[in-house]
């Protein structure tokens, strides 16, 4: 109150403040009551999106392991690899290390029901906290802003395809991917970081590639850690199925990419199923090589610049689109690295200004577009595949050697997610050339400020103040 009895009138900047944290709050609470009513309906819904094929694989897999029948043997001489796979799946065979068997064995004994509905609800969660981690590592404060970017950008990256697949499957992409970020993302000085890359890749191979990630950032000590944790998790492995864990190793088992299935098939969106859809052939053997070849070395290079330029967040997810495109088999729901993309613009976006921001927004609803979850309707999907088939890769026709067929437009659709994973790629490379060059700017610029100080004579101070001028020359 002033002397007058009257109040002072509010200050525009403190209103602009209180409208914005209340938009913020409204935001906030929109996104978290969608991801609510979302996690409800797929509970009381399971056959919508629902449908755990491979979470059936892993749970055969720990009855191996604990030696139940019927998917267990004891005739074979590696039960874990020789299982035909369930009957009812097509197949469907256990393609990962005997340590991630071990630690799919408590899981037999739940109910597979109860057990999707906790993989889900922890999917629910490591996808909120992998947009939290992303945005602290962005340099966005603490606080209602943090929260309501997590919020938003969680609610939206939760209708990409590869996330809804993730889930649909039952897979554990995503549990592997906030296990990785959780580590890369810790300060280096912290003595443990390097575990969670060395476990995740004990897990499923593909993380391996984040231990050349640590030693090309020059971070020696945490490479080590990683491959000691990755060495104990196939020791744990021998120990526990010798037999299983040598046919793994030792009889190149876990080089066999066509073990996981078909190359050509819509759902591999690597530079493999690329070339062979391009080429409508599976021998491509030395293209493959060679452009797997390339792709890991420039990966590497341009995750080293943009890690020592202080673009962690852009590094890593350059290290994750090179795991993507030089696998032999990167299914649909392996891209769930890509719902890095929003939560990174979002925070380069709001570091910049004027049109760069614009850009930046564009391109990060653009990539959330190509790789949204859209209703197969829009394509005249059957309805007894409904639920199955919501990304644009499954527009053009997918059964049997349908691919090889494709010709225009059904190329680019059917190849969404390769072609998109290579236009980052490019624009990461792009970046971090960008970066190299502004480098060797500003040395150059040092070396000729240093040139010319050498060059400029020094001035000598008289004892009254003055500037003496250097001496002449003696002839």
């Amino acid at each position: 109150m002033t002397a007058t009895g009257l109040r002072a009138p509010a200050s525009p900047v403190r209103a602009a403040g209180d409208s914005r944290n209340e938009l913020l709050l409204l935001l906030s609470a929109l996104a978290a009551a969608g991801i609510g009513v979302w996690f409800v309906s797929l509970a009381h819904q399971p056959g919508w999106w629902m449908v755990p094929v491979d979470m059936v694989v892993y749970l055969n897999a720990g009855q191996i392991v604990r030696q139940h029948p019927p998917a267990f043997n004891p005739r074979f001489a590696s039960p874990l690899y020789q299982w035909p796979g369930p009957a009812h799946l097509h197949g469907l065979l256990f393609t990962y290390p005997p340590f991630a068997a071990l630690l799919f064995a408590p899981m037999a004994f739940l109910r597979p029901r109860l057990i999707a509905e906790i993989t889900t609800g922890l999917d629910v969660v490591a996808l909120l906290a992998i947009m939290w981690i992303t945005y602290r590592m962005l340099g966005v404060r603490r606080g209602l802003q943090r929260v309501s970017l997590t919020l938003v950008t969680a609610a939206v990256v939760l209708f990409t395809e590869p996330i809804q697949r993730t889930i649909y499957l039952g897979q554990i992409d995503i549990l592997l991917m906030l296990l990785i970020l959780w580590d890369l993302c810790q300060p280096d000085r912290r003595w443990c970081q390097g575990i969670g890359v060395g476990l995740a890749a004990g897990i499923k191979l593909t993380p391996l590639i984040f231990i050349p990630y640590l030693l090309v950032t020059r971070r020696y000590r945490q490479a080590a850690v990683a491959s000691f944790i990755f060495a104990l998790t196939v020791a744990i492995g021998f120990w526990v199925l010798p037999s299983d864990s040598g046919k793994f190793w030792f009889s190149g088992l876990f080089l066999q990419g066509k073990r996981a299935g078909n190359e050509f098939w819509n759902g591999n969106q690597s530079l493999s199923g690329l070339i062979s859809r391009l080429t409508a052939s599976t021998a491509i053997q030395p293209a493959w090589w060679a452009a797997a070849a390339a792709a890991l070395v420039l990966g590497l290079i341009c995750a080293a610049v943009l890690d020592r330029a202080g673009h962690r967040m852009l590094g890593l997810a350059a290290v994750a689109l090179t795991a993507l495109l030089i696998s032999p088999i990167s299914w649909d729901h392996h891209w769930v690295w890509i719902v890095l993309v929003l939560p990174i613009l979002v925070g380069y976006a709001l570091r910049l200004r004027r049109s760069a921001r614009w850009i930046c927004l564009a391109l990060a609803v653009t990539v959330t577009a190509i790789f949204g979850a859209w209703p197969t309707t829009l394509w005249g999907e059957l309805k007894p595949y409904k639920g199955w088939s919501r990304g644009f890769i499954w527009e053009p026709p997918a059964a049997n050697n349908m691919p090889y067929a494709w010709r225009g437009t059904e190329l680019l659709v059917g190849n969404a997610y390769v072609l998109t994973g290579l236009l980052l790629f490019l624009l990461l490379l792009a970046v971090a050339a960008w970066q190299v060059a502004k480098q060797v700017r500003r040395r150059r610029a040092d070396k000729r400020r240093t040139r010319a100080a050498v060059r400029q004579p020094a001035a000598v101070s008289d004892t009254d103040g003055s500037v003496a001028k250097p001496a002449s020359r003696m002839a």
